[in-house]
């Protein structure tokens, strides 16, 4: 099930459901100029902002916050005010709003969960996911120390690909490579799915859609449909949910971006 979705070059692809996860808008490391074209592309009856959306542990520190991170929400503001359902579902990164969760902004819902119900009937858990990562919740001080480490990757990473671009060779990413190679990593990954298919099956749900651990993949776990949405720092994927309730998982890439067309954004300009 772990496909790219190809899109149109000549018109925005209408599709029943987006599912996006940690951007981390307010951080170097945030693509927000492809996560802007990304969304330009598609209209959606449902667009699910699946947590760290706005990184709030960044901005505690220092305020880093480039034009292209305010585009990224004037898009999703524009597609609120143009009939979009937006769900803003809360993460460990932008905790600062769940004490304004079940607050309605317009068509925009601030929430920590929700249930989607897809066109084939089946229901799907959403949900960020640190609720289920025993580092996160019971160990706070070795989710913040991971969380620089994550970011000194980055910094790493940034380098490393500068002169892999310079000698002609693609992207590599580092800490994607730990993740499916370090022993450690693998298990926590493991343990994070089963444990949203354990909560799933409690409440007799078919699905859980999810983020957090920045690894986008489909995959039945525990007889249980497990989606997770990936990130917007170094895999720029998301979940599509066409009109018949297919999900395919789209991951960017630079062909997709030659494919993307310049659309009319004179509405764009008057959402703030």
């Amino acid at each position: 099930m772990n496909t790219a979705v190809s899109l149109p070059a000549e018109q925005k692809q209408r599709v029943r459901t987006l599912w996006i996860s940690d951007l981390h808008l307010g951080t170097r490391g945030c693509q927000a100029d492809k996560l802007a074209a990304f969304l330009k592309s598609y209209e959606c009856d449902q667009l699910y902002l699946v947590g760290d959306i706005i990184d709030g542990w960044r901005l505690r520190k220092g305020i880093y916050w480039p034009q292209a991170h305010t585009n990224v929400l004037r898009r999703i503001l524009t597609m609120s005010k143009r009939g979009t359902r937006v769900v803003y579902v809360t993460g460990n990164h932008d905790e600062f709003l769940r004490r304004y969760s079940t607050l309605l902004l317009g068509s925009i819902e601030l929430v920590d969960e929700a249930v989607h119900h897809c066109q084939d009937g089946r229901r799907l858990l959403v949900i960020h996911g640190d609720q289920f990562d025993v580092i996160t919740r019971c160990h706070r001080w070795l989710a913040f120390l991971g969380d620089h480490a994550y970011e000194f990757s980055l910094v790493l990473n940034r380098w490393l690909n500068h002169w892999r671009n310079r000698f002609g060779l693609g992207y590599w990413s580092l800490s994607g490579y730990l993740k499916h190679r370090v022993k450690k990593a693998v298990n926590f990954i493991s343990e994070f799915e089963e444990a949203l298919a354990h909560e799933c099956n409690k409440r007799g749900l078919e699905g859980v859609v999810c983020g957090h651990i920045h690894h986008a993949e489909i995959r039945q776990v525990s007889g249980i449909d497990y989606l997770n949405c990936g990130d917007w720092v170094e895999s720029c994927t998301a979940l599509i949910e066409h009109q018949d309730g297919r999900i395919e998982l789209y991951r960017w890439n630079e062909a997709t971006a030659a494919a993307l067309q310049p659309v009319d954004d004179a509405l764009e300009g008057s959402v703030v």
